[in-house]
């Protein structure tokens, strides 16, 4: 049996768990500072905002896998199952909700149209839900990356 100290260093040095929640946070955080470095512009709300670039959700999955692949081995059950994850995720994010997204931005732009003069009270749909092919490739090209340097 162990005890909750082992348990505790062992969640503690769990690499294939920390990694990708590192790499997750860094690329989140990129969209917190790009707009501050750039525009000059400071919103907070951007630490939790989906959609973007680079796609973090892509660069935490694919971190994961390469995680997984480092620390059990490229050949294991585990590494598959967290790659069909990492598609699963990419094309979640890269299609349905990318389509989600179009579809609020068109829902918006009837409303505005239909009721321009005369005030409404709705809250409008959030339209950036999804992200564009290549900022999915861009989250998934630096998840895998920092996965297999951070566990080497």
């Amino acid at each position: 049996m162990r005890t909750l100290a082992q348990a505790l260093h062992e969640l503690l040095g769990n690499r294939t768990l920390w990694v990708p929640l590192a790499v997750w946070t860094a690329v989140q955080s990129w969209k917190l500072l790009e707009p501050l470095i750039f525009e000059r512009r400071f919103d907070l709300s951007k630490i939790w905002a989906t959609g973007g670039m680079p796609s973090s959700h892509s660069a935490l999955v694919t971190s994961l896998a390469a995680s997984v692949g480092m620390n059990m081995g490229f050949g294991s059950a585990l590494f598959a199952v967290s790659v069909v994850l990492a598609i699963v995720v990419m094309y979640d994010a890269a299609g349905i909700r990318r389509a989600a997204g179009k579809q609020a931005e068109k829902i918006n732009q009837i409303v505005e149209e239909l009721f321009s003069g005369h005030p409404l009270n709705e809250e409008q749909l959030r339209e950036l839900l999804g992200h564009t092919p290549l900022q999915v490739v861009v989250g998934g090209l630096i998840g895998a990356l920092a996965g297999w340097a951070l566990n080497l």
